[in-house]
């Protein structure tokens, strides 16, 4: 595509595109979060205790 086609983003666009990506990092790793304790949580403290 040639350089006078292209859309260059204004610096606002670039700031809200910064926030939602970081707010969709930060939603993720809760979830992964959640989710590695719900497991812990239906495993219970044995998970621990197996042997090796």
């Amino acid at each position: 595509m040639p350089e006078q086609e292209r859309i260059k983003p204004t610096e606002k666009q670039l700031k809200a595109r910064r926030n939602r990506s970081i707010a969709i990092a930060l939603a993720l790793a809760a979830f992964v979060i959640i989710v590695y304790l719900g497991s812990l949580m239906k495993l219970g403290p044995a998970v621990f205790d197996r042997a090796m």
